[in-house]
């Protein structure tokens, strides 16, 4: 159990770190969106495509990273019964 425990908590900590990463990057595709906009310039279509594949991977992460609270919290709670 302990090994689970142990892996679960490596996987959280990657699933976090992997959020980090898509947020920097959906920033980035952001601050094109919104200096066309200041602009008054259509954005490029890559930076809306990038923007919406971020958006999308980041709520997917975000998912896995809720049922892996849920399993941990699954797992610590199996220990206090035990």
């Amino acid at each position: 159990m302990a090994s689970n425990k142990s892996k679960l908590k490596k996987e959280i900590a990657a699933s976090r770190e992997e959020i980090e990463n898509l947020e920097r990057k959906l920033g980035r595709s952001q601050v094109a969106i919104i200096e066309a906009i200041i602009t008054q310039t259509k954005p490029a279509d890559a930076d809306i495509e990038y923007f919406r594949t971020y958006a999308q991977l980041i709520d997917v992460e975000r998912e896995n990273l809720q049922k892996l609270l849920a399993e941990m919290k699954a797992a610590e709670k199996q220990k206090k019964k035990k």
